[in-house]
């Protein structure tokens, strides 16, 4: 079944602007901009480019700019300061704080202390260079300050204006409760993609009974969903996913590329890409779903934001369950350090 609207492909023009959706008090566009990538794991990014991907994603609507203090150690939030210079208001910046990060890696500890919460903010204002972080998230949980604490210090620094909302990224209903009851929580942000769907067991109702809009990072397995990891020889040695991610080790992968390839062909059926229908499929999951791919390619954030304009009936729905079962998916999705920090 061939979708009503046909998206854009590599070298087109995008037809139409993303529609709008809500986080809490903030309109974003309906798709997102993941900008790790940019600055580093996933292999070098010429800065220009950087900068240039990121005023296109302003062009296209797609607003919510996510980034992070401990992205290229600062770096990033950097370059999205400087991307969005002289167009501070068509962006909603969404950045966050938490993990502890010395050295290179992916990081040592997690905090969430008060102190710490008000020290990040202070730092990631004066890398972005604004007086306002539009959406402000704590990465991972502190096991060891309870949640309100860390929720408590967030609301007061809405209410002196720092940031406008504030989210909670890769913690398990219980939690998302317990911080909600405390002052209203406007974000989840969590993995969620055709191979990573542990977020429907139950905390995505909880997030839906809560009015708590979903931010899906890694729609794309990191890039595999889209085609674009055949085999863990060609990842560069500076990237990742050769060492954090058990699902790209060579086994593994390889034992996982009959997804890529089901998904590829139900895409070339439908004349559009993978990452098109990828993303289509969480697209169709709700309105309160803004996912946030990653990308250093303007042709592929193009590509990519047109998504939102493929129309998927309930056979084209099927036909992607299907074709890539959640069972089915070899290797956990973070090893066994990075998981010690994420609740589902």
């Amino acid at each position: 079944m061939p979708p009503v609207n046909q998206p854009v492909k590599s070298g087109e023009s995008t037809p139409v602007r993303l529609p709008g959706r809500r986080i809490g008090s903030l309109t974003v566009g309906a798709q997102g901009l993941g900008c790790l990538g940019l600055s580093e794991f996933y292999g070098p990014v010429d800065p220009d480019t950087a900068v240039t991907v990121v005023r296109r994603a302003l062009d296209l609507g797609v607003t919510l700019l996510d980034t992070a203090d401990v992205y290229g150690h600062g770096a990033n939030e950097e370059l999205i300061g400087k991307a969005v210079a002289g167009r501070r208001d068509e962006a909603v910046i969404s950045t966050k704080f938490g993990v502890v990060r010395p050295g290179p890696g992916v990081g040592t500890g997690i905090r969430g202390d008060a102190a710490h919460v008000r020290e990040s903010c202070e730092a990631s204002l004066r890398r972005l260079g604004t007086d306002r972080i539009d959406l402000f998230t704590l990465t991972r949980l502190d096991r060891t300050v309870p949640v309100e604490e860390t929720v408590g210090a967030l609301a007061e620094l809405r209410k002196a204006g720092k940031i406008r909302e504030f989210g909670l990224s890769e913690v398990g209903a219980k939690t998302l409760e317990r911080a909600h009851a405390v002052a209203p929580v406007a974000a989840l942000q969590t993995e969620w993609s055709l191979w990573s769907r542990g977020i429907e067991r139950e905390t995505l109702h909880t997030a839906r009974r809560l009015g708590v809009a979903v931010v899906p990072y890694a729609p794309l397995g990191r890039g595999f969903l889209a085609g674009a990891v055949r085999s863990a020889d060609r990842l560069g040695e500076g990237d990742f996913r050769r060492f954090g991610l058990p699902r790209f080790t060579p086994d593994n992968l390889a034992a996982n590329l009959p997804l890529a390839d089901r998904l590829a062909a139900l895409a070339a059926e439908r004349g559009v890409t993978a990452a098109q229908l990828a993303l289509a499929w969480l697209h169709h999951r709700g309105p309160d779903v803004i996912p946030i791919p990653g990308t250093g390619s303007p042709a592929h954030l193009a590509e990519n934001a047109s998504a939102t304009a493929l129309a998927l009936g309930p056979a084209d729905l099927a036909a992607i369950e299907a074709a890539l079962p959640a069972g089915e998916v070899h290797g956990t999705r973070w090893n066994e350090q990075s998981l010690a920090y994420i609740e589902e």
